[in-house]
Parts: C-alpha cells; structure tokens; sequence
C-alpha cells in the first residue's frame, strides 16, 4: 500500500467514528449508555425518540464501533463497547463546556430558573465527605442504580422523590447526583428538597465520571 493510500484509509476510518457522532441524538444516546446497557425501547423511551428513528441512530453507532448488541433470550441489548467510548464522550462534553459558551450560558440559565446554585465536583464531594456526615443521593431510574452506582449511595428515583422523602435525614448534608452534568434529574431532586428544608446540593458531573475515576462502584446486577 502507497503512503497516500495508507493516510486515506486510516483517517476515513477515524472519520466514521467520528461521523457516527455528529449528531445530537446519537450523542444523547452514548450518554444514556454510559448507564449501562439498554433495550432499544428503553433508549427510545428515555430519548424521546421513536424505536424505528432509536434504531437507525444505533445502528451508526454500531457501524462506527462505539456500541455493541448483547443478546438475552428474546431481547436485545445494546451497550457501548468499552470505557475508552465514555472517555470520548467525557472529553467532547468538557472541551464543549469550556469552550462553547453557548453550552456554559444554557446550563447556567436552566439552573438559575431552578434556583440551583451549588454544586460540588468529584473531588469537591470526596473532601467534604471526609469532613462531615454526607448522604449520597443517586436520583437515575432504578435500573441505571442496579448497573451501577456509587458505593453506599442512596437510591430514590426523581419520579419518586415527592413522595420519599421521609426515608431521608434533615440534619445531614444530601448531594444528589444522576448520569452527568446535562441532566436534570439532579437539579430537580435539589429543588425539590430545599423547598422541603432540606440541605442539598448536586455533584456537578454524573456516575459514569465516578466510575472512570476508578472510584468505589457496586452493581446489583450479577454476570
């Protein structure tokens, strides 16, 4: 093979990873699947998207390597193929806020609506829970908390919060926390536990930068 032809088959097919990712829905699909693995209807579901218009999306994903199908019985599931694909996203999702102020002014205004003014980052959250009494509140839908979750967290959907919130302590810090800095489960979860009187705030990034950190992580789901 000619170095010409070696430089063009090489960045093509860095290209087709990359292209697998430019679109938005396909991103917000990896962040889900930072998760854990997922049926297409519950991608579907949790995207807002139909599960033909789901499918097409994933099967870009999968052409360009970054997901991957496992098979249960009937069902399918889809997940991404390392952790290597979450540090991509990871990395586009910080030189995104750093550098796009259209992203850094979106968040902030969203959280100003909801009154949320106090977050804390993972390193922040590990030092203030070596000096007090912090209860760790993992907010994601209960099958998100079983793939994995930060060890010795709590688990209260956002959907039953409202309604939950007796099972926690008045006198302790809470920090919320769900899959990343773009989702407002954590948000919501603050907002809706400070007007209660409670003492709250969120983990600026989400479970899946946890994990990549090396950091304590249990799963309730075995194999």
């Amino acid at each position: 093979m000619e170095k010409r032809a070696f430089k063009d088959k090489v960045f093509s097919e860095l290209a087709r990873i990359s292209g697998a990712l430019s679109n938005p829905r396909r991103l917000q699909i990896v962040d889900l699947l930072s998760q854990g693995e997922k049926t297409v209807e519950r991608i579907a579901q949790a995207t807002g998207m139909s599960v033909a218009n789901a499918s097409q999306h994933l099967q870009v994903l999968k052409n360009g390597s970054l997901v991957e199908i496992k098979r249960e019985g009937n069902f399918i599931f889809y997940r991404l193929t390392n952790n290597k694909v979450a540090e991509i996203w990871k990395n586009l999702r910080e030189f995104g806020i750093d550098r796009l102020s259209e992203i850094d002014k979106a968040v902030t205004e969203f959280r100003a609506e909801k009154q949320i003014f106090e977050s804390v980052t993972i390193t922040q959250l590990l030092k203030k829970m070596d000096e007090e009494n912090v209860v760790l509140l993992d907010v994601r839908p209960l099958d998100e908390y079983s793939s994995g979750h930060i060890s010795a967290s709590v688990c209260i959907p956002i959907d039953e919060l409202a309604d939950r919130m007796n099972e926690l302590p008045k006198n302790q810090t809470i920090v919320a926390y769900c899959r990343g800095p773009f989702c407002v489960f954590a948000d919501e979860a603050i907002y809706l536990l400070r007007k209660n009187g409670f003492q709250a705030s969120r983990m600026e990034e989400g479970f899946p930068d946890w994990k990549l950190k090396g950091l304590p992580v249990t799963s309730d789901n075995s194999g």
